[in-house]
């Protein structure tokens, strides 16, 4: 659905962007993060024919974005973290707008099933202007999907919205997903992304350094599974006993609460861990096997191996996986 190939901005003596090669399929979902700065926002400008790369590529759908931005404007829907609104327009008419412009059949049945799905429905007929901030991003939503566009691009789309709205949100964007709509999403909030991207990317000073699944980032950078204990008391002695496991690798005491980081293909844990919790007759308030989240590794990636991932790719030349 998308393909960059050696994407460059520069901005005066200050490259924004620097040879970014990556590829998106159709209804794929792919988190595109980075910190502030790091190059974020400038290529999706570029993925939007907004600004024009000094130099390198943007197809989609093998149709070149410098050439063919206004046809291709028609396979594509926006939300962006700051939108604008006609707020003397009643929802209805705002969204009746768009689908004209779309040329969009049966608009009436999209725009009533789009406001059914986003809860908008009871206030279809009031003043944009008399919108929440919520209410207004999900309006976002129902205009970026009305044309049923074949590639979604989401800046920070569910800043604003209540937890009943980012799930009302997240469902309608799994099922446009399910429908091969392709979708790229960047947004600071990595627990919300983690539930609806295949992929992730990580920019970093305008280099993708990073590219993989959740499993392949966490390979990367040497995240391993942990097991979380909690007990009611536990001393220096008996966490020792713990740590002392075959299959412990590593672990992290706070106050009466452990985390045992194992090997990832370790399933006989139980039995021994069991054992050792009678002999020590320790009293356990948890016990749960967990896998480091996106927050975690997206952490461990920018504190502590951004310099070692560029000096890999660096070394090898293969910048993107």
């Amino acid at each position: 659905m998308i393909e960059t190939k050696n994407l460059t901005k520069k901005f005066g003596n200050f490259t924004a962007v620097e040879n970014l090669s990556l590829s998106i399929d159709h209804g794929e979902s792919y988190g595109f993060l980075g910190p502030n700065g790091s190059g974020k926002t400038t290529t999706i400008l570029m993925l939007l024919g907004v600004l024009k790369p000094t130099s390198g590529e943007v197809k989609i759908e093998g149709q070149s974005v410098q050439t063919d931005s206004f046809n291709l404007k028609k396979k594509i829907g926006v939300v962006a973290e700051y939108q604008k609104y006609y707020d003397e327009m009643t929802a209805w008419e705002y969204i009746q707008f768009f689908a004209d412009l779309y040329e969009v059949a049966d608009k009436e049945a999209k725009a009533n099933l789009l406001f059914d799905r986003l809860g908008l429905e009871k206030w279809k007929n009031v003043l944009i202007k008399g919108y929440s901030t919520g209410m207004q991003k999900k309006l976002g939503f129902a205009r970026a999907l009305i044309h049923s566009p074949q590639l979604l691009i989401l800046d920070e789309p569910v800043s604003g919205l209540d937890p009943f709205s980012i799930t009302q949100v997240r469902e309608l964007l799994l099922d446009v997903k399910s429908k091969g709509c392709a979708l790229l999403i960047s947004s600071h909030i990595l627990s919300e992304i983690e539930k609806l991207v295949d992929r992730v990317g990580i920019i970093y000073k305008g280099n993708l350094i990073a590219q993989d699944t959740m499993q392949g980032l966490r390979h990367m950078v040497g995240q391993r599974n942990y097991l979380q204990l909690s007990f009611k008391t536990i001393n220096q002695a008996q966490i020792q006993n713990f740590a002392d496991l075959s299959f412990v690798k590593k672990i992290e005491t706070k106050s009466n609460q452990l985390k045992l980081f194992i090997d990832q293909d370790t399933e006989e844990y139980r039995a021994e861990i069991g054992q050792l919790i009678l002999k020590n007759d320790l009293v356990v308030l948890e016990l749960e096997k967990k896998e480091p989240n996106l927050e975690e590794t997206f952490i461990t990636i920018t504190e502590n191996n951004f310099k070692q991932i560029a000096d890999q790719v660096s070394s090898t030349g293969e910048k993107n996986e």
